[in-house]
């Protein structure tokens, strides 16, 4: 039977904003010290969503601190439900506000003084970003931005914060304030607020994904996980990544979808055998660069 991790929750604040967000980290006390994974989640997401604890679990057994967070404006409460339900903070995100909460997150972690982590199960000279889908876009950006994460991977990751807006759906944005998408899992009527439009063109330079790969994580170590499967980000994206930043890795994970065979909630007590197969990926990768 693996040993199960201690798991330790915390909360975070930032500078930029006053919402509240969640975390947890997951390791094992053996009293050796580990590398840290920061996980971040992808658009509807969630830090709990799904079969992401038994990943994080996975990693912790694999002996590294897996640290997940809710970004703060991702729709959860804190104390909440723990699933989307605060639609006005969904309206209001923006790239920039999540890439500011994964700062804080690092912030809080490397400050002796604040860190949740304990110092002799914790080496935060070998921190590592990995995010999913959207959270695979913020994590390549956050790590161009930031000289704290030594590595970064992504799985399913989104290459471009602007999804192809349209000039007409822009004009009836504009227009109306607000433009709806539906979460297909709960069938709620998600608002997105313009603002997220105008961050766009406000911090063009610090959001544009091509630009910083190719600048930015020429000299730090890179895994690109995409799945030939995936119905939502074609795999295309993967291999564009890999053109704009020739150093990284790809690995290209035959009949894997984009959430990694899972859903939610997950009942099974063990891993899709999709995302069994990606963690491990991952995790070789990350023994050797950390």
């Amino acid at each position: 039977m693996p040993i199960q991790p201690v798991r330790l929750d915390f909360l975070l604040s930032s500078p930029h904003h006053t919402r509240p967000f969640e975390a947890d980290a997951r390791y094992i006390p053996d009293g050796q010290p580990k590398p840290v994974v920061v996980f971040v989640h992808g658009f509807k997401g969630f830090k709990d969503w799904g079969h992401f604890n038994l990943l994080a679990d996975y990693f912790a057994q694999q002996g590294f601190v897996f640290v997940k967070l809710n970004l703060s404006h991702n729709g959860l409460v804190v104390g909440g439900s723990g699933d989307l339900e605060d639609l006005e903070a969904f309206g209001h995100n923006n790239f920039s506000l999540e890439l500011d909460d994964i700062g804080s997150l690092l912030t809080t972690l490397l400050d002796p003084k604040a860190t949740p982590l304990p110092a002799p199960e914790t080496d935060l000279t070998r921190l590592a970003l990995l995010g999913h889908s959207r959270g695979g876009g913020l994590v390549l950006l956050k790590a161009a931005e930031d000289a704290r994460v030594k590595a970064v991977v992504t799985w399913a990751a989104i290459n471009n914060v602007n999804p192809g807006w349209t000039e007409e759906l822009m004009q009836h944005w504009e227009k109306e304030g607000v433009f709806h998408v539906e979460n297909s899992r709960t069938k709620q009527q998600l608002p997105l607020y313009f603002q997220i439009v105008e961050d766009y063109h406000q911090n063009r330079l610090r959001l544009d994904i091509p630009h910083n790969v190719r600048r930015k994580l020429r000299n730090r170590p890179t895994l690109i996980v995409h799945g030939d499967q995936d119905e939502t980000v074609a795999v295309q994206k993967a291999h564009e990544l890999k053109s704009w930043h020739p150093e990284a890795e790809l690995a290209i994970l035959p009949g894997v979808t984009h959430n990694l065979g899972g859903g939610h909630p997950w009942l099974q007590a063990s891993l899709p055998t999709e995302a069994h197969q990606t963690a491990d990926v991952t995790i070789e990768f990350l023994r050797r660069v950390l």
